[in-house]
């Protein structure tokens, strides 16, 4: 008879080594298989929280953390791990108290500390924007200076046209794609112009598809900028006799929000 522990063990070694290896899909499934023959180890779940937020799965990382931590109130990873979620998502005051906690367990703990002064610092920066703000407060877009914003000739990327191109676009793309910036004044002409856009186009609208025609409609994107190129690589660039529907969630997870955005907002 085989020993469902012993395997357990013997999967999560083989997990630890393919996360060591940077294939955190791949550990992600062996620390599942690891946890189905040993539910009640909050190692494992735990180590699956850490390959699920190298997956950029905030959620489930969260999740895992919060198994890990109800099976053992004193396993300072888990919370370490679950804090470290809660900051990249923005949460900082559940962050805050996983990181108090991590510190009353093992006061010794340099990166706890430094977490947790981060949080710190970011809850009072908020604090402090909430308390400078107003109602006759004029939104940004209102007091803009673009004249005063210059471009240096140090700036390598691509310079916005009066009127984009299918062409800058692609260029914008590429730029993106190789982690580059596009510059300051380029984004906030680009967010000026789709706010006009936005204003003028109703919620709602019908789109009618003839009988030789097609539209391709896709799921939530999550930010992930190479998952999108793929998907263009696969089906075509959008265009007139391309069209697309992307659903929401644009960039509520992903690494590279911004460059998800922004592609989407220059082919708009």
């Amino acid at each position: 008879m085989t020993d469902p522990i012993a395997e357990s063990e013997q999967l999560k070694e083989v997990a630890n080594r393919l996360f060591a290896d940077k294939k955190f899909a791949q550990a992600y499934e062996k620390y599942t298989s690891a946890i189905e023959r040993n539910p009640n180890n909050p190692i494992l779940y735990s180590n699956r929280a850490f390959a699920d937020l190298k997956l950029e799965n905030y959620g489930l990382a969260i999740e895992d953390a919060t198994k890990a931590i109800a099976l053992d109130p004193k396993y300072i990873k888990a919370y370490y791990r679950r804090g470290a979620t809660n900051m990249l998502l923005g949460k900082h005051q559940l962050a805050l108290k996983d990181f108090k906690q991590v510190v009353q367990i093992h006061p010794n703990d340099k990166d706890a500390r430094l977490k947790l002064t981060e949080c710190q610092k970011a809850i009072h920066r908020a604090a402090f924007e909430a308390a400078i703000a107003s109602e006759n407060t004029k939104l940004p877009s209102e007091v803009v200076d673009l004249a005063s914003i210059i471009v240096e000739e140090s700036y390598k990327g691509p310079h916005l046209p009066e009127t984009i191109t299918l062409d800058w676009v692609k260029s914008l793309l590429a730029h993106f794609k190789d982690q580059k910036k596009l510059h300051k004044k380029y984004v906030i002409q680009i967010l000026l112009e789709i706010k006009k856009i936005l204003l003028t186009t109703k919620n709602l609208v019908d789109i009618t598809v003839t009988e030789n025609a097609h539209i391709t409609v896709c799921g939530d994107v999550h930010g992930q900028y190479y998952d999108l190129l793929n998907i263009w690589e696969l089906n075509g660039l959008p265009s007139e006799e391309n069209p697309y529907i992307f659903n929401g969630d644009f960039v509520d997870r992903g690494s590279f929000s911004f460059e998800v955005i922004m592609a989407l907002f220059a082919f708009k």
